[in-house]
C-alpha cells in the first residue's frame, strides 16, 4: 500500500467529556487528539471510523476491516491498547498509538504485544503522515518476514514428516532411501494427494500399532 488515500484508518479512543476549564491534562489530551485528526485529514487518509472501548470493538474492526488502527489514548491508555490488541490477534493489523503520557516504563511491552509505533506527546499534524508511512512499512517488512518464518517451520517439519515415513518403510520392507522416496511419490500420485498426507498416513498407522 503506497498511498495515503488507500489507507482505510479506524481510531479507537475511550470514552471522553469535553475538558473543565482548568482541566490542563485533559486540554492537553484534547489538543494532541485534535490536532492528530487535523494531521490525518490534511495526509488525505480515510478516517473511516472512531470507534470506543467497548465489548463490541472486535465485532466492529472485523466488520470495517481498517488497514491500520490508530489508538489516541490518554486515561486509561494500557487498557484501551490491551482490548485493541486482543481484538485484533485473529487479524493483525498495524496499531499505532498516541498519547500524552510521558512514563515509557511500559512502551517496549507495548511493542511486544504487537503496536507498531509508540508515538509521545507534541506532534505536530504535519508529522502525522512520515509517522504512520514508517509504521506501515515497518508492519509489512514484519509480516514477511513472520511469514517466511512460519512457511520454513512449515518445511523443516514436513521434511521431518517425509523423513520418518521413508524410514518405517525402509525398515518395514527392507528397501533404500531412494525405493522409499519413490513409494511415497507414487502412492501420493495414485491416491491424488500430497506426500505429506501420505508419509503422515503412514506415521499415524505405526503409532496405531505400536
Amino acid at each position: 500500500m503506497s498511498s495515503s488515500e488507500a489507507t482505510r484508518i479506524v481510531i479507537v479512543a475511550p470514552d471522553t467529556l469535553l475538558p473543565a476549564p482548568d482541566d490542563d491534562a485533559a486540554a492537553r489530551e484534547a489538543e494532541r487528539s485534535r490536532s492528530l485528526r487535523i494531521g490525518l485529514l490534511e495526509a488525505g487518509y480515510n478516517v473511516v471510523a472512531v470507534l470506543p472501548v467497548d465489548a463490541f470493538l472486535p465485532d466492529r474492526l472485523a466488520q470495517i476491516q481498517p488497514d491500520m488502527i490508530i489508538v489516541d489514548a490518554e486515561s486509561q491508555a494500557r487498557d484501551t491498547l490491551e482490548h485493541v490488541v486482543m481484538a485484533t490477534r485473529d487479524a493483525r493489523r498495524p496499531i499505532v498509538m498516541f498519547t500524552e503520557d510521558n512514563d515509557t516504563s511500559h512502551v517496549r511491552a507495548a511493542i511486544a504485544a504487537g503496536v507498531t509505533a509508540y508515538v509521545v506527546a507534541g506532534l505536530a499534524p504535519d508529522r502525522v503522515k512520515p509517522v504512520l508511512e514508517v509504521a506501515l512499512a515497518r508492519f509489512e517488512h514484519e509480516e514477511t518476514l513472520r511469514r517466511e518464518l512460519a512457511e520454513a517451520r512449515t518445511q523443516l517439519a514436513e521434511r521431518k514428516l517425509l523423513d520418518r515415513a521413508k524410514g518405517l518403510l525402509m525398515q518395514r520392507h527392507g528397501i533404500t532411501e531412494p525405493e522409499a522416496y519413490k513409494r511415497l511419490r507414487k502412492a501420493a500420485m495414485d491416491k491424488g494427494l500430497k506426500m505429506t498426507e501420505i508419509a503422515q498416513r503412514i506415521v499415524d498407522a505405526a503409532d496405531l500399532l505400536g
